[in-house]
């Protein structure tokens, strides 16, 4: 292939270079005679030599080869998997950094995606401990050269490494997995192969609760599961006080990961959790943010946001369980939470059971077709809170907010370039943008969760 005279740099060619900022993966960015180019493993600061690996007509990929001057902020990474599992992408960066990174993120978002002008971004919070904080783990089965693995594929492929532990996951993750291993070598249960959608234990899913202390451990399935009765035997021998014992089976030739059908195989269907003083029942297939101690932090700045006095009227669109709705129906006259997911609707209602709480109303269906439905029926909302997926929200959801007028509303968000894109929406169309807060809700990765106040003008 002729070579474009105008890029700097060659395929499987060797450079040294300067890396100047961090990408929205956590990846390296430098640029050779101004040519940008992405390293992942590269930290600010640093000067690199790399590998060429993939070039376009604007930018290129380099391997990482060697640092030859490190950023002060480099550490060593806990994990020994690291460098392979596609879980973390900060682990090399001390955690102090991680937190000003991910500020960097969402402010460079609001500005280049979103247009606003001399915001105000808070300092990211951050976790005092930042390990062992996730509650739900969910790990693929397979054969490695004919060998049982139970892990993590690896970054942007599907090639199974064999974990024995994970250090952001909660510790009970390890022994669950290590009596999963033994049930299978003992009894011989065959492990799903993705190639030819044969054999049968495709996951290993567990749910812990922080403050309850209880286990849920979810065995996902191709089929039927020989040996019920054994591996309830070795689980509950030996993890005394384990709560749930649950079959999910997917049968479809997919990467999601749950089916729609659970089989209890001992113990409840369900474990309980709290978030601040409110307990929530949680499902083999409920939503719940898996990090307990930030969204405890997430909720209150949303709930700070929201100035609730008690006479308010609060709609919570993509309410999920119901979380952020029975934060918001303790302060607020009456919430309507609404939620596409049916299961997810019916779980919201018996957390509203749950804690006593009768002013929450929960609406199974799309935002976006809800609540213009609401508007339309003679509904204004004093408050609006949203939480959307990545995708961020649907224009007609946010042209209903602008003409029901409310006086604020708070933005949950998980990714900054959509937080970005809804915001300018917003800000042309009568808000005014107020404080953004980053919250560390996955550290040692390159997600951010953000909290924003908007007030009408």
């Amino acid at each position: 292939m002729k070579m474009d005279a105008s890029i700097p740099v060659q395929k499987n060619v060797d450079y040294e270079m300067n890396i100047d900022s961090l990408g929205i993966n956590g990846e390296g960015i430098g640029r050779i005679d101004g040519f940008t180019v992405f390293v992942e493993g590269a930290l600010a600061g640093e000067r690199v030599l790399v590998k060429i690996v993939k070039v376009t007509k604007s930018y290129a990929y380099g391997k990482l080869l060697h640092v030859i001057q490190a950023s002060k902020y480099r550490i060593e990474p806990k994990c020994p998997h690291y460098k392979r599992c596609g879980g973390c992408q900060l682990q090399h960066l001390a955690y102090e950094a991680q937190l000003n990174y991910k500020r960097q993120l969402v402010k460079d978002a609001l500005e280049r995606i979103g247009r606003l002008e001399d915001v105000k971004v808070n300092p990211t919070i951050g976790m005092d401990d930042p390990w062992s904080y996730r509650n739900k783990a969910q790990f693929p089965v397979g054969l490695v050269k004919n060998r049982l693995a139970i892990g993590f594929f690896a970054a942007r492929s599907h090639d199974l490494i064999d974990v024995q532990s994970c250090p952001i996951q909660h510790g009970i993750t390890a022994k669950v997995n290590s009596l999963v291993r033994r049930f299978i070598n003992t009894y011989n249960v065959p492990v799903y192969d993705e190639s030819t959608h044969k054999g049968i234990i495709r996951h290993v899913v567990t749910r812990v609760g922080f403050k309850s202390n209880q286990l849920m451990v979810i065995i996902v399935t191709k089929g039927d599961l020989p040996r019920k009765r054994e591996l309830v035997d070795i689980l509950r021998e030996g993890i005394p006080g384990i709560t749930s014992i649950v079959q999910n089976i997917q049968n479809e030739k997919t990467n999601v990961i749950l089916g729609k059908g659970n089989i209890t195989l001992w113990g409840k269907d369900h474990i309980l959790d709290a978030i601040s003083d409110l307990k929530f029942k949680i499902s083999p297939l409920s939503f719940f943010q898996v990090n307990p101690v930030q969204t405890e932090k997430l909720y209150a700045k949303a709930l700070e946001y929201a100035a609730l006095t008690g006479s308010e009227k609060v709609i919570d669109a993509y309410c999920g369980i119901g979380t952020i709705s029975l934060f918001l129906a303790r302060k607020a006259a009456k919430v309507y939470g609404v939620e596409v997911v049916e299961q997810a609707i019916e779980d919201a209602k018996e957390n509203a059971r749950l804690n006593g709480i009768e002013n929450a109303e929960f609406i199974e269906g799309e935002s976006e077709v809800i609540i213009p439905r609401l508007a339309r029926l003679g509904l204004h909302a004093d408050v609006v809170v949203v939480d959307p997926p990545r995708k961020g929200c649907d224009e007609a959801l946010l042209k209903t907010i602008v003409e029901m007028a409310p006086d604020r509303m708070v933005y949950v968000s998980c990714n900054p370039a959509t937080l970005a894109r809804d915001l300018k929406f917003l800000t042309e169309n009568g808000y005014r943008l107020g404080e953004v807060q980053p919250v560390d809700m996955f550290p040692h990765t390159s997600h951010v969760e953000t909290v924003v106040l908007l007030s009408r003008v």
